[in-house]
């Protein structure tokens, strides 16, 4: 039980214990038992989520009780939690671990900037700090990460690295598992069940850390500005919930925001270039004229139709985005009329990660994709495109993010970015500006 439960808090339903186990080490001290909703008065709060927003309470009649039961909307899909709920945590001494003496086997070269970066992650372990690592797309954050995961894992500590987006927790964990091959490691996300919950090391969504409670020594948020964990506080209070007291905490972003920046005893150690040395690709911005009416018709613009037949012809792989999903789709439609073969994902794609490695493999030429592969995917020679760049969605976060899968290996340093527009806005003006800072910057920080 032990293996199961220690570092999280889950519902009975959660638990493979009978009800009489769970007793017992309760009156033996092994467990701790709190209610899921707190209920007092006109204030209600989700135990797990964190949730005090009343309408994402639901209620229904209780056949034993007199009151109403109130359950938590927000938090449901991770299973029903209510009044009636308990949460379960260890209350007893953790399970131990074995870490090799020497658990990382990385054996690549820092840049400068890198170095001075993992030496500040290293540091803000070793004094349980805070820091933010604010780093270009394509610098190479994670191999800053290696030296400081490592010098937790040797303190006996356990680290958890979070991010928003599912890809990205499919493109970490192979990673962490090929350069610590001796180290147990668990990587949770929606739909995946064969895990270790109390592995060392452990590469999470946001979602999944909802269920740990002061769990961890070291916890390293990855694309801290991403959608949905900027918007939701529950997945922040959740975050907060994982960590012991005193943890260290990291956080990684290309595009933090000023009040992030700007966060009280918050670090910053910044990465201004890449770690191959080029310059981030500028993008180009092209007017296309009313492309979303000519879509309506069953036609693209000759300017993208021509851009998309060109690297399908050329067999140059493309990232192709689009505002909504129903664009999406319409312009799938269209190309395929056009033979030209390819890929459409968004967020309710289930096919969504086989055609991301299918391109991955170059198989595939040409990727339809919404906002969903903005961040968390690294194809070594990859051009994008951004149709209908002026939509609302596209900040300048966003557009940022996408122009910087373009460029990142260091045998292929550059590539295409281009946003198709009907006006430019002005976070199309401040991305380009961005990215033209920052390639300004003569050194790192």
């Amino acid at each position: 039980m032990r293996r199961h439960l220690a570092g999280r808090r889950l519902t009975e339903k959660e638990i493979p214990f009978s009800k009489d186990i769970l007793e017992a080490h309760e009156q033996a001290g092994y467990l701790k038992q709190s209610p899921g909703i707190i209920v007092n008065g006109s204030y209600t709060q989700c135990q797990r989520c964190g949730n005090q927003t009343s309408s994402l309470f639901g209620y229904y009649q209780s056949p034993l009780f007199s009151s109403d039961i109130c359950y938590c909307r927000h938090c449901l899909a991770l299973g029903k939690i209510s009044s009636t709920t308990s949460l379960y945590s260890w209350n007893a001494s953790p399970p131990s671990y074995t870490i090799p003496a020497a658990p990382l086997t990385w054996q690549g070269t820092l840049s400068k900037g890198q170095h001075h970066a993992s030496d500040r992650v290293i540091q803000a372990i070793q004094n349980r700090t805070s820091l933010l690592v604010w780093a270009v797309c394509g610098s190479g954050k994670t191999e800053v990460l290696y030296k400081g995961v490592e010098t937790a894992l040797l303190e006996g500590k356990r680290v958890l690295i979070a991010t928003p987006r599912t890809d990205v927790v499919k493109e970490l964990a192979p990673r962490f598992e090929h350069v610590f091959p001796e180290v147990t490691l668990s990587a949770l996300y929606g739909g995946q069940t064969k895990v270790n919950p109390t592995a060392p090391l452990i590469i999470a969504t946001t979602h999944q850390v909802l269920r740990f409670y002061q769990a961890f020594d070291v916890v390293i948020v990855d694309e801290v500005d991403a959608f949905p964990y900027t918007y939701d506080e529950s997945l922040q209070y959740g975050v907060k919930q994982a960590q012991k007291e005193n943890a260290s905490m990291i956080l990684l972003s290309a595009t933090p925001s000023k009040a992030l920046r700007e966060t009280p005893h918050l670090q910053v150690t910044r990465i201004a270039r890449r770690y191959h040395g080029f310059d981030l690709p500028v993008p180009r911005l092209e007017w296309c004229g009313p492309w979303h009416k000519k879509v309506l018709k069953e036609r693209l613009p000759s300017t993208i139709f021509n851009w998309i037949a060109d690297h399908h012809q050329r067999n140059v792989p493309a990232l192709v985005f689009v505002p909504s999903i129903r664009v999406l789709h319409q312009i799938s439609s269209i190309l395929q009329k056009k033979n030209i073969s390819h890929a459409a994902v968004h967020s309710a794609s289930t096919d969504r990660h086989q055609h991301v490695e299918a391109f991955r493999q170059s198989k595939i030429p040409i990727v339809l994709t919404t906002t969903i592969l903005e961040r968390g995917i690294t194809i070594p020679k990859v051009d994008i495109a951004v149709i209908g760049a002026e939509a609302d969605l596209f900040t300048e976060s966003a557009l940022v993010q996408m122009a910087g899968r373009v460029g990142r290996h260091k045998d292929f340093p550059t590539g295409d970015v281009v946003f198709f527009h009907y006006g430019k806005t002005r976070a199309m003006r401040n991305a380009v500006d961005h990215i033209k800072k920052m390639n300004a910057e003569e050194m790192d920080h």
